[in-house]
């Protein structure tokens, strides 16, 4: 399977402390989340499948809708983004717990060459957004002849 995502370890280790934080019931720093990339607080797990035709992408969105997700493909990257948003507060509701993530996110994946940029389909159901990529042929690298003065 080719790469498709590029690895930050910085990112995960913010997250790991982030997770390490809210389990001792620690309040979230001012700008936490956030760094130099404006990384999202929060992003959907995905699963990236290959087969001889196509790659898919399959992103958990839980009670998003597909209205508050876009899909974008720009010079080779492809872009899943969307916000999440908090239910609205009752003065006639407690809330006592609140573990799920809110707000917007962004997830980026570097795509192979031999994907069809232009070939990408998008279905969401059910709080799952499936995108499927067709495979092309590679692009043979083209040889540019200089003239020597």
């Amino acid at each position: 399977m080719s790469n498709i995502t590029r690895w930050n370890p910085l990112n995960e280790l913010e997250e790991l402390m982030g997770r390490y934080n809210r389990m001792l019931g620690m309040p979230r720093a001012a700008g936490e989340g956030k760094d130099l990339f404006s990384r999202s607080d929060w992003a959907p797990a995905v699963d990236i499948k290959e087969t001889d035709d196509a790659f898919t992408i399959e992103a958990e969105l839980p009670g998003m809708e597909k209205k508050d997700v876009k899909v974008s493909v720009h010079e080779g990257v492809l872009s899943i983004e969307g916000e999440r948003k908090h239910e609205e507060e009752s003065k006639d509701k407690k809330v006592h717990r609140v573990e799920r993530y809110y707000g917007s996110f962004v997830r980026r994946f570097t795509l192979p060459d031999n994907v069809d940029e232009n070939s990408v389909k998008a279905n969401f159901k059910d709080g799952l957004l499936t995108l499927t990529l067709q495979k092309a042929e590679p692009k043979e690298p083209k040889a540019i002849e200089v003239d020597i003065e």
